[in-house]
């Protein structure tokens, strides 16, 4: 049986839409143009990356193949007629370490070359160094503080206000904020 794509496009293609994958886009700004994106290629030793390929123009021709990703992944080369759009997959390995290495996609027969850099993290060390910098919950200190104290006797002022109808208990409520919130700012200075 001769399938039309590649094996590694229906494998991809049945793994979903790609979300969490890299969209680079194909003939959006020009003829042959290949728009790589902005931020940082990322990828997890065990996990795969998936690169979503986004034509705006003509159907095009592009070859795909990395030459310094042996210790990283066994993906080497893939050609690919691109109508519209395309999922071409990864697999990054289980026993690599981290590293670097680059995609080098390539348009117009060999007229436009890009390349794209992949970083491989292990990500579960940077979420470890995230949760030791910042504790889950403030530590408490011993005694409540004055501008909580002012707000609660400034409410409970305010309260009799409105039940009683005496001015003064609202005029006491509005100086004892401000008394509050002026000393809490000058303290911190």
């Amino acid at each position: 049986m001769n399938l039309p794509l590649p094996i590694t496009m229906l494998l991809s293609a049945g793994a979903g839409s790609g979300d969490g994958g890299y969209e680079i886009y194909l003939n959006r700004s020009g003829i042959n143009t290949i728009d790589i994106p902005r931020e940082k290629i990322q990828s997890e030793p065990g996990a795969g990356l998936l690169l979503k390929f986004l034509n705006r123009g003509a159907p095009i021709h592009i070859t795909a193949t990395t030459s310094n990703a042996g210790m990283f992944t066994d993906f080497f080369h893939e050609n690919m007629y691109i109508v519209d759009e395309a999922i071409l997959s990864i697999p990054i390995r289980n026993d690599c370490g981290e590293g670097a290495f680059e995609i080098e996609i390539i348009a117009g027969y060999g007229a436009v070359k890009a390349a794209l850099p992949v970083s491989v993290i292990s990500l579960q060390h940077t979420r470890l160094k995230v949760q030791e910098e910042y504790p889950l919950q403030p530590v408490a200190h011993g005694r409540p503080h004055l501008l909580m104290v002012t707000m609660g006797i400034g409410l409970i002022l305010y309260c009799g206000w409105i039940y009683t109808d005496i001015a003064f208990l609202n005029i006491a409520a509005f100086i004892i904020l401000i008394v509050g919130a002026l000393f809490t700012w000058y303290r911190q200075r």
